[in-house]
């Protein structure tokens, strides 16, 4: 069954290699090529992802490295990959192709300038996460300790979302942060998240966070990150299957897809270590859940919540 990925770090990790990993099978990539097709991951979304010690006046740049990599790496050496501009392009994905788009993992690389986001936007950035895990100058994060919302920068950033009909990312907010996306946000989404009921992490959803996205038509989509799944000892895929299972029982079960955190997470899930086992998650689903709803858990919720009029 074909899967959409809404979120990977492979291009971080092109980055901090400097150019020594092949795209198509280096097998530090958890998402590498080859992986891909053996997990049918038909889409992958690529975030541009930066650490936070990098210093201000260097944060654009990175990402604009980042960027590079993406095309030069992931796009010109394997023409499998189809890059996907605009959301009409989830439909044109051929036979062999896998489609890849980039999102941008917290706005620290653009300081305050608006214009280096519409750039951001113009070479292809279809998903904004306000932060990462601490505070910048729109937003704080999930471990920022004052748990402060949105700052009138944030949402300035929000409303240009908006306007070019770009995903507004939640993970890694701030509680405070997420109630004010979900007052200002036309296309609210969770890339990257669990359940807080099942697993009390800062970076989970509470249920009352969980049911609003819904019922904004927001889609969540759960992570393979062991410590996001269950506080102590070994996970299995059992485990993950519980968040999906709690979001159902939220009203979600049309809004749930799946975003691995691949080649941004130290430990993994048992047999769902690379992209390549993806399948293993898939025929665990079918065991509890009519196939109608695994696809939409794989990729058909995603492809009936995306924005429809641009492009």
């Amino acid at each position: 069954m074909h899967v959409i990925d809404l979120h990977c770090d492979a291009l971080w990790k092109l980055a901090e290699h400097k150019g020594k990993l092949t795209y198509r099978n280096s097998k530090e990539l958890d998402t590498n090529l080859t992986r891909l097709q053996e997990g049918k991951v038909k889409v992958q979304a690529f975030a541009i992802f930066l650490e936070p010690d990098i210093k201000s006046d260097q944060m654009f740049q990175a990402a604009l490295e980042q960027v590079d990599y993406f095309y030069v790496e992931v796009l010109a050496k394997n023409p499998e990959m189809k890059h996907i501009r605009k959301w009409s392009d989830f439909d044109t994905i051929e036979d062999g192709e896998i489609g890849a788009f980039l999102t941008l993992e917290g706005v620290d690389a653009i300081g305050n300038d608006l214009t280096k986001l519409r750039t951001l936007y113009n070479l292809g950035v279809m998903s904004v996460g306000l932060t990462w895990n601490y505070a910048n100058l729109a937003a704080d994060g999930a471990s920022e300790p004052r748990g402060g919302g949105l700052t009138s920068f944030g949402k300035e950033v929000v409303k240009l979302n908006n306007e070019y009909e770009v995903f507004t990312d939640v993970s890694h907010l701030s509680e405070r942060g997420f109630w004010d996306v979900m007052e200002l946000a036309d296309f609210p989404i969770a890339s990257h998240s669990n359940a807080k009921a099942i697993c009390n992490h800062k970076r989970n959803l509470t249920d009352e966070q969980a049911k609003a996205m819904f019922e904004r038509g927001g889609m969540i989509h759960v992570v393979y990150n062991p410590p996001f799944i269950k506080e102590n000892g070994k996970v299995s895929i059992d485990d993950l299957v519980k968040h999906i299972e709690h979001f159902c029982e939220l009203g979600g079960v049309n809004k749930i897809g799946l975003g691995s955190d691949f080649d941004g997470i130290e430990t993994k899930v048992k047999n769902l270590e690379n992209a390549a086992m993806t399948q293993n998650l898939i025929l665990k689903l079918l065991k509890y859940y009519k196939e109608d709803e695994v696809k939409g858990f794989a990729y058909q919720n995603f492809l009936n919540h995306r924005p429809k009029s641009r492009g």
